[in-house]
């Protein structure tokens, strides 16, 4: 059995195939990779989404507070 083993070992087909095994796990590895980074900067930008929108609310409603002050002072 372990000269059956030994020439399967030298097969071409068979280390052709274990060294495309090989690189589609090096390459799904760097898709991985990418995709982490990629992920990360969407939560990013999803927070200074956030926060632009946050902000936008904050001077509207300011500004229609102050306008509600300014008409009450003036009616009373």
């Amino acid at each position: 059995m372990e000269g059956s083993r030994f020439v399967e070992s030298l097969d071409p087909h068979h280390l052709r195939f274990e060294a495309q095994e090989r690189v589609m796990a090096l390459q799904f590895g760097a898709v991985d990779k990418r995709l982490e980074r990629i992920e990360a900067l969407i939560e990013r930008l999803e927070k200074r989404l956030w926060m632009t929108v946050y902000g936008v609310v904050a001077v509207i409603l300011t500004q229609a507070v102050q306008s509600l002050i300014e008409f009450a002072s003036k009616g009373g």
